[in-house]
């Protein structure tokens, strides 16, 4: 007997992400009992044997997130079987914002290196560090600013690309995603900040 689980419509889009890192745009072409087909962006298509994550609407509540493992690849064509139930992440878990506020990297052995956010949620935080070299899985101690309130977290480097100066030759720098995990005052400063960026923005806008 096939087991079922709660997939997404035959038709629909959803994400698919490999990480905590941007995701690709699918879409659902066969779904039933816990395997799916998903067409995807040649770019954005992993291994087989891979783990990915797909997320789609469960409005009003926020979103599932259904783990997956990859069956079987063809050109732009994937299966993938599920494993386990979908859970769903509130809303306040992903939503993302703010931007250019300064964080300093600290790792045992090296020179602090300064940087800045390009946006940050409550599990990862997408940043610009000066004058250093890191590699991806490398752990981070990260003292994070976020307008008058300070947080300190461990963290994982993740999809590292350097970034060398050219003109006039400088020293390396990187764009980083850094993954990590929070308490719950630490969760709260995260999101009151990310509040008041997006109260910004429509301001703005």
């Amino acid at each position: 007997m096939t087991t079922t689980v709660l997939l997404p419509d035959a038709g629909s889009y959803v994400e698919m992400t490999a990480s905590d890192e941007q995701a690709a745009r699918v879409r659902v072409v066969h779904a039933e009992g816990k395997g799916l087909t998903l067409s995807a962006p040649l770019v954005a298509v992993p291994v087989v044997g891979a783990d990915v994550t797909l997320r789609w609407s469960a409005a009003p509540r926020g979103r599932y997130a259904l783990t997956c493992a990859v069956l079987a690849v063809a050109e732009n064509r994937l299966q993938v079987e599920a494993r386990g139930e979908p859970l769903v992440e509130q809303q306040r878990h992903f939503v993302r914002g703010g931007g250019g506020e300064q964080v300093i990297m600290h790792r045992a052995g090296f020179p602090d290196a300064n940087g800045w956010i390009r946006d940050i949620s409550e599990h990862s935080m997408r940043a610009h560090f000066e004058d250093t070299n890191v590699r991806d899985g490398e752990d981070l101690q990260l003292r994070i600013e976020l307008g008058s309130e300070i947080i300190d977290v461990g963290a994982t480097a993740s999809k590292v690309e350097r970034l060398a100066q050219q003109v006039p030759p400088g020293p390396m720098s990187v764009e980083l995603v850094a993954i990590f995990d929070v308490t719950e005052a630490q969760a709260r400063v995260i999101r009151r900040y990310v509040m008041r960026q997006q109260l910004l923005s429509r301001t703005r806008a």
